[in-house]
C-alpha cells in the first residue's frame, strides 16, 4: 500500500540523534512540524533512500516503518 513519506528536519527530537523517515498518518499523529516530504512510495526503502539524499544518516522510525529502522 502506497504512503505518503517524510523526514524529520530536527534530529533533536530523536533519541538516535539521526532524521527519522515517518508516514504522513504518524508524522500528524506526533505533530512534527518541522519536516520534508519525500514522496508518496510503495515502500519505505524507497522513502528512506529518498531521505539519504538530504540527510545520510537518515533512519525509518521505529514504530510506522520498523522495516527500516537501524537504530
Amino acid at each position: 500500500m502506497k504512503e505518503f513519506y517524510y523526514v524529520n528536519n530536527d534530529q533533536t527530537k530523536n533519541p538516535g540523534l539521526h532524521h527519522e523517515v515517518h508516514t504522513e498518518e504518524h508524522a500528524k499523529k506526533l505533530n512534527i512540524i518541522n519536516k520534508s516530504y519525500l514522496g508518496y512510495y510503495d515502500n519505505c526503502r524507497d522513502a528512506v533512500k529518498k531521505a539519504r539524499e538530504i540527510y545520510e544518516n537518515a533512519d525509518g522510525c521505529a514504530i510506522c516503518c520498523p522495516l527500516c529502522h537501524k537504530g
